[in-house]
Formats: C-alpha cells, sequence, structure tokens
C-alpha cells in the first residue's frame, strides 16, 4: 500500500520537510505534487517525477527527480519550485500568527505523468509552515509616531534588538522579522508610509522618524545593551536605502544587514539635520546603473557607518546591478581605511532574495509600476541562496552583538 510521509508536518517556515514514499512496486514511476494557496487564495503548484528503488521506496533527500519543475536530488524542491497559476503574482506572508501556509503534498501513480485532471492521489499528507515559534509574542506598536510589530521570545532576555525595514510596497510587512524573533532577537517589524496614521505616499524618508524607532528599541527592557548602547537592522531591496542612511547617521546603529538594495542611490530625499541627499529618477532605479555615471550627491557616506555592514546581493538580479552597488560601497570604505563592510555574492540569485525553501518569483506587478517587473533568478541557484543568506545573516547578527546573556 501506498505511504507518503513527511517530517515536521506542523514546523517552522525555515525548517527542512523530509518526505518519503514507501509500499511502492520495485521501479515504479510516481509523480510527487505540492500545492498552496495564499491570504488571497492564488493557487501555487510544483511538481516532480521520482523512480522508486528495488525496495519500492522514493526519498527526495537521497534520489533525484528525473523531470518536472526541477531535476536532480532537491530535498525541498518541491517547496522552492511552487509556481502561481495565475501569471506575475508573488507569495508573501502577511498574518504570521493565525494562519500558516499550508502545503498540501500529493502522491500521484504513473496514470498521472500525462497531467490527467481526473487523476486522484493515491497518498497526501498536509505540511503547515509557520513564520512564528512557539512562545514568541506580537506586540503591536504605537508609541510617539513609531509603528510596527515587535516580535519578543518569552523570558527575561535581554535580546538583541533589531529593525526590520520591508515597507517599499506600503504598510507593514511582518514574516522576516518573526521568523528572525523565533531565533533570539528582539525584532520590530517597522512600517513607515501607508499604514494607520503615517503618510499615505512615500515622499521623503524622516530620518528623525527611524531615530525615534532606535531610541524605542533601546529603551526596552528585554533589547540588550551591549558595549555601549546600540541595534541592528536589516532592510530589504528599496527599503536599505533607509536602513543604510540609519548605519551612516544614527550612531545608535551598530550592525546592519542590506538586501539585494541599491545601497548608494536616492529614490526618495531624505529629511535630514544636515543638507539633503539628492534622488535619482526612477527610471533609472529599475535598471542597471553604471558606477561611474552615478551623481556623486546620492552616495551614502557608508564610511560614517558606526558599526559593521553586510551586503547581500544575487549576480542574477535583474532589477538592477546590485553588485555594482555594493562594491562600490566597499570601495568607498576602503579607501577611508574602513575594514567594517562585508560583502556576500550569490551567482544565479535574483533581486528577490527570501527566506529558506520560498518559491523564486522571477517576475511580479509591483504597486508603483503599471507593468510587471524581471527579478531575475535561476531556480536552483536561488533556492541555494536564500537557504545560505538566512544562515549568514543570523550569524553575522550573533557575532557583532557577541557578549549578550540572550539567547544567542
Amino acid at each position: 500500500m501506498f505511504q507518503l510521509t513527511a517530517t515536521l508536518q506542523n514546523g517552522l517556515a525555515d525548517e527542512l520537510v523530509h518526505i518519503q514514499v514507501t509500499g511502492l512496486p520495485p521501479s515504479q514511476m510516481v509523480a510527487l505534487k505540492a500545492s498552496l494557496k495564499d491570504e488571497k487564495g492564488n493557487l501555487f503548484r510544483s511538481k516532480a517525477f521520482y523512480r522508486a528503488n528495488e525496495a519500492g521506496e522514493v526519498d527526495v533527500e537521497r534520489d533525484p527527480a528525473l523531470g518536472g519543475d526541477y531535476i536532480g536530488v532537491h530535498a525541498m524542491g518541491l517547496f522552492w519550485s511552487l509556481k502561481p497559476e495565475k501569471a506575475f503574482q508573488r507569495l508573501l506572508k502577511r498574518d504570521v500568527i493565525n494562519d500558516p501556509f499550508r502545503v498540501t503534498l500529493d502522491l500521484y501513480d504513473s496514470v498521472c505523468l500525462q497531467d490527467s485532471t481526473t487523476a486522484q492521489p493515491r497518498a497526501s499528507q498536509m505540511v503547515q509552515r509557520w513564520f512564528l515559534g512557539p512562545g514568541v509574542q506580537r506586540k503591536q506598536i504605537r508609541e510617539g509616531r513609531v509603528r510596527g510589530a515587535l516580535f519578543l521570545l518569552p523570558g527575561e532576555g535581554p535580546f538583541p534588538g533589531i529593525t526590520y525595514l520591508f515597507g517599499n510596497i506600503g504598510g507593514l510587512v511582518e514574516f522576516r522579522a518573526s521568523l528572525l524573533a523565533t531565533h533570539g532577537f528582539a525584532v520590530l517589524a517597522l512600517a513607515y508610509f501607508a499604514y494607520e496614521d503615517l503618510p499615505e505616499k512615500l515622499l521623503e524618508l524622516d530620518l528623525e522618524y527611524f531615530e525615534e524607532v532606535a531610541n524605542f528599541l533601546l529603551a526596552h527592557p528585554k533589547v540588550f545593551k551591549i558595549q555601549r548602547p546600540g541595534i541592528g537592522v536589516i532592510s530589504v531591496s528599496k527599503d536599505a536605502e533607509a536602513g543604510l542612511a540609519m548605519a551612516c547617521y544614527l550612531k545608535q546603529v551598530v550592525v546592519t544587514v542590506c538586501i539585494r538594495s541599491p545601497f548608494i542611490s536616492m529614490q526618495f530625499p531624505f529629511s535630514l539635520p544636515f543638507p539633503p541627499i539628492s534622488c535619482l529618477c526612477l527610471m533609472l532605479i529599475f535598471s542597471s546603473y553604471p558606477r561611474n555615471e552615478l551623481n556623486q550627491q546620492s552616495v551614502l557616506p557608508v564610511e560614517k557607518a558606526q558599526g559593521c555592514i553586510l551586503f547581500i546581493v544575487g549576480e542574477n538580479d535583474e532589477c538592477w546591478d546590485s553588485r555594482a552597488y555594493a562594491e562600490q560601497a566597499m570601495e568607498q570604505l576602503k579607501s577611508h581605511g574602513r575594514s567594517t563592510g562585508k560583502m556576500l555574492v550569490y551567482p544565479g540569485a535574483g533581486h528577490l532574495t527570501e527566506l529558506p525553501y520560498a518559491p523564486l518569483c522571477f517576475a511580479s506587478w509591483s504597486p508603483a509600476l503599471p507593468c510587471p517587473v524581471l527579478w531575475g533568478g535561476d531556480p536552483v541557484a536561488h533556492a541555494a541562496a536564500q537557504e545560505h543568506s538566512w544562515g549568514e545573516i543570523q550569524k553575522f547578527f550573533r557575532q557583532h552583538f557577541r557578549g549578550t546573556r540572550g539567547k544567542l
């Protein structure tokens, strides 16, 4: 009798699921399929074909897929190869508290190899993928002007404090913050426009707002005060403009992670207590822009950063030349005698480097543009980059928050 088993049927989104099939005839060809619906009802699917061994077993950690959405041995291939049924849809988790992603795994025998719509699965399993660990609390934040969600581990701590910026699409996005908090940090998912009483449109980036955010985190009793008071910042894509500016101009920021960002160019002016940074036009932001043609007035003084900066870039980034921007930032640090920068370059990775095992989004609609945006990425290489970079991000934060008494 066919049996499909999957470990961690109720686990975290960044945990590996071990999928096995037993009870097959020797050398039987089977199809494994995965599917999930996001919170908007959009359907994502994947499939792979396997041949059972002489014992009638398939183990996706050991056996190669012979076709489908990927080829070769990939333990989590059914997850990172999920594709939207409707073109240009991106898989994003909004509610991290009440509802996990539910992935249905189905086993079909050889009658499904022609993608028959009437075939019924011989076995099925449901896997729940949570973005918040047991005991981690979410607290809605409305302190002064600060708006967001703070994720805290149980216990007194203290824990390293990190601000997470992923708001360039507006509103509050929490999935990376909640999962990072699960691994030992106090993480504030921050909103800075199109949320509650914040400005509806992003016309400028008010650095005083981000300074208020840093001071709020430092004042929290569960946030660790390292050798000198300081917090970490993790920022993604266009938000890394704000994250890198915080590192350059705020003494409270002692460790910064910038993921797939233009790093040193500004789309929006900053509201600063000193001369403003000019911006580049939107057309240039969404193209590869040669380093030697950059408007020097738009370059952030990364050499003024108080702490260390980690740049994460993909070489197949079709949105902009993030590697060139990161290299220029590193050169800028070096020219000022600073060795506080680190760059991780991932061949084949695209722009949207997400959490481990998340599906590649090669292109999707953007709220700011009337047409889909090409993000790039080779599926296999991109999946490897997501898994490796997630571990490196945590390692980087722990290294530079060394000496804390919290859960590290």
